[in-house]
């Protein structure tokens, strides 16, 4: 049997063993590098999949290799960049301790119509789903909390809720998802009551409500600013349920590192596990992304190509306006009825809204554009490897700009400067802000940039 039959049988075997979300997550992009006597080596896409694979699957790679070919392989998972190497894996058990509790009502708040099966993925969060998928498929024991980090509207509740609803479906754990503001207003309750039995009832079943679960998942904990006492419950609450190995998952606008308004103990301890930013998604993304949307729609059979890139290219930042932007194209098609929806019809659907929403706020994008306009270059020079004068100072005053004026972190501004590290964007925000003492041309174009955004 060839290597290549060999290897689809084999993913054919594990496809039917395996729930789809897992199978994707774990084996759809694994490649078969060499076969050889009693030795197979397997290219993996990122280290956690060796961890994963080798603790999870390791047992049924192997079973199902010796089903196909009658030999016991020994298996080795490597990463493109790596040469070669023996990795040792031991297999280990699951074990599920949990006890379920007879005859409870228990409403864990999730969206079943959020999964990882409708929650598409690109560069800017692939690395967030997959870390997503091993704290659904391993709850508590890795990635202990998950911290999801990002703008608003790029799909961190989503994921969320995928990771919860996954958890519901194959095991019997106690999922609650809830915000940090229904946090909040739970905990004020406490205060609002009069000392008494009342009271005490209502504490008791608050510390019920939050720590008799195996899966917490809280949304917006940014939100807890300000609120000191809810804070420390928070800490209080957090530190219980990692003591007894239970899955935290938390989200925020921002880095722990940038949470300076919530306490330093809070914020260390969101650094315990794994923090995992989502980015805006890029142009390919988006264009999934709407075609996924239109799917099974009014619009679905009507819409070429031309309008999917036109709408893409007309939502850079938020896939909640590009969400918008759809339902704002399908109200307006169920009033008009076209045969078709080309370029004109869509600019004639959207033309308010769109440009009333697409610039309404400072970003990333619309510094570079103005930078690029100003020193007479271009966008792709700013996300370019060019690093003649021209345009490398430009590109430090677009970095500097976009920390200012944006408050995005360093690593979201690299991202969007053509992946560019962290340390680089720091080295020119540093850079302009020093230049910025001495020289008065600079204050000057600067300021002209900022009145052209």
């Amino acid at each position: 049997m060839k290597d290549n039959d060999l290897w689809q049988q084999f993913l054919n075997i594990i496809k039917d063993e395996i729930n789809p979300a897992s199978f994707s997550a774990w084996f759809n992009d694994l490649k078969l590098i060499k076969l050889d006597k009693n030795e197979i080596t397997i290219m993996v896409p990122m280290e956690i999949h060796k961890r994963i694979l080798g603790d999870n699957y390791y047992s049924m790679i192997e079973e199902t290799l010796e089903k196909i070919t009658g030999i016991n392989y020994d298996i080795n998972f490597v990463l493109e960049d790596e040469i070669g190497g023996t990795i040792d894996l031991n297999d280990t058990s699951k074990v599920d301790n949990f006890v379920e509790i007879p005859k409870e009502e228990w409403q864990s708040n999730l969206d079943p119509n959020l999964n990882f099966d409708n929650f598409i993925v690109g560069d800017s969060n692939r690395l967030a789903k997959v870390a997503g998928m091993a704290v659904a498929e391993q709850p508590g024991k890795v990635h202990n909390p998950l911290f999801i980090y990002g703008k608003s509207g790029l799909g961190k509740t989503h994921l969320m809720h995928a990771i919860g609803n996954f958890i519901e479906k194959n095991t019997n754990q106690k999922v609650l998802y809830t915000t940090s503001e229904m946090f909040m207003n739970d905990y004020t309750g406490i205060a609002n009551l009069e000392r008494g039995q009342n009271a005490i009832d209502y504490a008791n079943s608050f510390k019920n409500k939050y720590r008799n679960v195996d899966v917490l998942i809280i949304d917006d904990i940014q939100y807890l600013v300000g609120a000191e006492k809810t804070q420390q419950e928070f800490f209080h609450t957090f530190n219980y349920l990692h003591q007894a190995n239970k899955q935290i998952i938390i989200s925020s606008d921002r880095s722990p590192d940038d949470l300076k308004i919530l306490e330093e103990r809070l914020r260390s301890r969101f650094m315990w596990g794994l923090p995992v930013d989502i980015y805006p998604p890029d142009f390919d993304l988006r264009c999934r992304i709407i075609k996924e949307k239109i799917k099974n729609t009014v619009i679905a059979d009507k819409l070429d190509e031309n309008v999917i890139e036109f709408i893409a290219n007309s939502c850079p930042n938020d896939v909640r306006f590009l969400e918008g932007t759809l339902n704002r194209l399908m109200a307006y098609t169920a009033m008009i009825v076209p045969d078709k929806i080309d370029l004109v019809f869509c600019n004639e659907a959207l033309k308010d809204f769109i440009n009333k929403n697409i610039y309404s706020e400072n970003s990333i994008q619309n510094i570079q554009m103005a930078v690029a306009e100003y020193y007479k270059i271009t966008v792709d020079d700013l996300k370019g490897k060019k690093r003649s004068n021209n345009i490398a100072y430009p590109r430090q005053i677009a970095m500097y700009l976009s920390r200012q004026l944006c408050d995005e972190t360093f690593p979201r501004i690299g991202f969007e400067f053509g992946g560019r590290d962290h340390s680089t964007v720091i080295h020119a925000c540093d850079k302009i802000e020093q230049d910025l003492k001495n020289n008065k041309k600079l204050e000057n174009e600067i300021n002209e940039i900022k009145n052209k955004i």
